[in-house]
């Protein structure tokens, strides 16, 4: 199991944590409340930072219950938190609602996966390599 160092920032911070034994994302809770109202978005501080292993990035995402019986996500949909950033994790949770929605100290606002990435080095080329989709667009591989 790979170690990742957290730093509690304040004193209501919480550590990530897995809520089951497979789970892929572990829960980033809120270390403050926030009153977010229909339509807009706030920043929710998690009172964390992490020092993630070198190609590693933390990829932040929306918790499915939160988004979908609240409408509460990530503004930026998939937050990303490269492996040399030590400060504070801040969700920037929109409200997707119609009505006013409000977080408390200790909820669980997103979940942080941490996941491998590469480096790539890229290179002008005069053509690309065929494929049987080819410059389809979107929705061009379905039939319907």
């Amino acid at each position: 199991m790979m170690k990742v160092n957290v730093k509690k920032l304040n004193e209501h911070a919480k550590l990530p944590a897995y809520g089951s034994e497979f789970a892929a994302g572990a829960d980033l809770y809120a270390a403050e409340g926030a009153e977010i109202p229909a339509g807009e978005t706030r920043f929710v501080h998690t009172g964390v930072a992490v020092e993630l292993p070198a190609g590693t990035v933390g990829l932040v995402y929306a918790r499915s219950g939160l988004a979908s019986k609240q409408g509460l996500a990530p503004a930026n949909k998939v937050g990303v938190i490269d492996c040399d950033y030590r400060g504070e994790i801040i969700v920037a949770l929109h409200n997707h609602g119609k009505e006013a929605r409000s977080v408390s100290i200790g909820d669980r606002v997103a979940q942080l996966v941490v996941a491998p990435y590469y480096v790539c080095e890229f290179e002008e080329a005069e053509a690309l390599s065929s494929t049987v989709r080819g410059i389809g667009g979107f929705g061009s591989t379905g039939t319907k």
